[in-house]
């Protein structure tokens, strides 16, 4: 059942009783919250007090004509959904009305389900130009994230290199003045390389979207792929003494993908699971075998991410800030790579875990059919 809050609001404005009723009638059975006017004056009053979700209105009343309140409601609000009914309906006067900022017209007399159908398209009608905003918005918003990025993430590890170099270029005859040298010159370079990694990450990004990594999907098996990841950063493995325990079986079938964007994507989890893991913790790589996806769980005994952060770990730049995490470097961009990834090859990402008992990354990848 849906609540009234729920319910989308109309409001009709019609100066002949029966036609208010026969509209109210119709559109309440539909399951629509329906007001109805007189006249255009009410309707008016009633659209400035709350916008509803669309106005129908006939073209020939009294004191304020339906073309006035058109005109009147765009002032109001420009977005309102407008469908003009009249029964003085001419080629002429339907033109006039669309052009006036109405979304449809329907001549009297019409049958119920017509004016179910023009409401129903002028609805969805409502629900993707929202959802257009929405998505708008949200470009509007990773510009501005992007802006942060810049300004922050880069101009940090810039301004401490130019201290740096400041530093050198003024040590003069100090003591101990080549280990000075090297020190700060090896501070330098470590600074160097966070920039070289977020930039790495962004242009990654930036090719996901666009498509250029998933163009060609082949099939992929997955236990040499991540072999090989393990093998890769195994110096850091054993620098934390960490155990990995791995289920993977040379006889799981196939995925389909593209091969660089899923070591892409395992190499950010495994590096993250080394990264947030505690010494001699466990790394536990396991593999589920569903009827249309592989899935690819990368699990650590680590840290774990507080439970009311684990719906943001995928936005760009969104690093958990804590403790635990203060001297542990990243670019927040490793998990959104993961899932961008995830979702351009059809598949998905989810995360489970639990403050400071560690957390598991599923990887949903679709199999390979020939």
């Amino acid at each position: 059942m849906i609540m009234e809050k729920d319910k989308k609001r109309i409001i009709v404005i019609d100066d002949d009783p029966v036609m208010r009723l026969s509209c109210f009638k119709i559109l309440d059975k539909e399951g629509y919250l329906v007001e109805t006017y007189e006249d255009g004056e009410q309707g008016l009053n009633a659209i400035s007090k709350q916008k509803p979700d669309l106005l129908v209105v006939d073209l020939k009343m009294p004191k304020i004509g339906g073309m006035e309140v058109i005109a009147r409601v765009h002032e109001i609000d420009p977005g309102l959904c407008i469908v003009v009914i009249t029964g003085y309906a001419t080629i002429g006067t339907a033109v006039d009305a669309m052009k006036s900022g109405a979304y449809d017209f329907l001549p009297k007399p019409f049958t119920p389900d017509e004016l179910r159908l023009i409401v129903s398209r002028g609805i969805e009608r409502n629900e993707l130009t929202e959802q257009s905003r929405r998505l708008k918005q949200e470009k509007e918003n990773l510009q501005r994230r992007f802006l942060t990025f810049v300004s922050h993430q880069l101009q940090s590890p810039l301004v401490a290199v130019q201290q740096y170099l400041d530093v050198l270029k003024h040590l003069g005859d100090t003591p101990d003045k080549q280990t000075l040298q090297d020190e700060w010159i090896d501070r330098s370079l470590n600074r160097i390389k966070e920039l070289i990694l977020i930039i790495n990450d962004w242009l990654t990004i930036s090719k996901i979207e666009s498509g250029q990594f998933v163009e060609c999907l082949g099939k992929v098996a997955i236990k040499p792929l991540i072999d090989d990841l393990l093998q890769t950063y195994s110096e850091n493995i054993i620098e934390k003494n960490i155990t990995i325990i791995s289920e993977l079986t040379a006889n799981l079938p196939l995925v389909k993908a593209h091969e660089e964007c899923l070591k892409m994507l395992f190499s950010n989890l495994i590096v993250n699971a080394i990264k947030y893991n505690k010494k001699n913790g466990n790394i536990k790589i396991s593999v589920k075998d569903e009827a249309e996806n592989l899935i690819i769980s990368v699990s650590d005994t680590g840290i774990g991410i507080p439970e009311d952060k684990l719906d943001i770990i995928f936005e760009e730049f969104y690093r958990v800030k804590n403790n635990a995490t203060r001297n542990i470097s990243g670019t927040g961009l490793g998990l959104p790579i993961c899932k961008k990834i995830a979702d351009e090859l059809g598949g998905q990402i989810k995360v489970e875990s639990k403050f400071n008992q560690g957390s598991s990354f599923h990887v949903f990848l679709p199999k390979y059919k020939d």
